[in-house]
């Protein structure tokens, strides 16, 4: 499944709207029940409206009745890898478990992998709300 949602995410990356930073970035999630959900990242004039690609690819999700992923797939055609930002890691510890992969993804064929733990330890989780 990692080759499909790598394609996936290349996919999602073309569609991206990134007209000031010119920073494209696409994301690709497999769900529990093994779809796989995109999303891209949406720029706005406004900065801070700005909306990553990993926080829109769960939220697509979301509305297509999903709540749980199991794998995560960030692509760009930067040579540096690229790791999910802060907001995004808070994103996918809501949805994803503390195990489950985030990859970063780029033209070149470069791969990193993180466990979700990895990219945000001690993480403040649903579980603190629900005790």
């Amino acid at each position: 499944m990692f080759e499909q949602l790598v394609i996936a995410a290349k996919s999602a990356y073309a569609k991206a709207y990134a007209p000031y930073s010119k920073f494209r970035v696409g994301a690709a999630a497999l769900t529990l029940d093994n779809s796989i959900i995109k999303g891209c990242n949406v720029e706005n004039a406004s900065y801070g409206l700005t909306v990553c690609a990993e926080r829109n690819c769960i939220a697509q999700g979301v509305i297509n009745g999903q709540q749980r992923f199991s794998e995560l797939v960030v692509y760009t055609e930067e040579e540096n890898l690229t790791p999910p930002c802060g907001a995004c890691r808070q994103v996918i510890v809501e949805f994803m478990a503390q195990d489950a992969n985030v990859y970063a993804v780029n033209h070149l064929g470069n791969v990193k992998q993180w466990s979700v733990s990895d990219l945000l330890p001690d993480a403040f989780t649903p579980d603190y709300l629900n005790k």
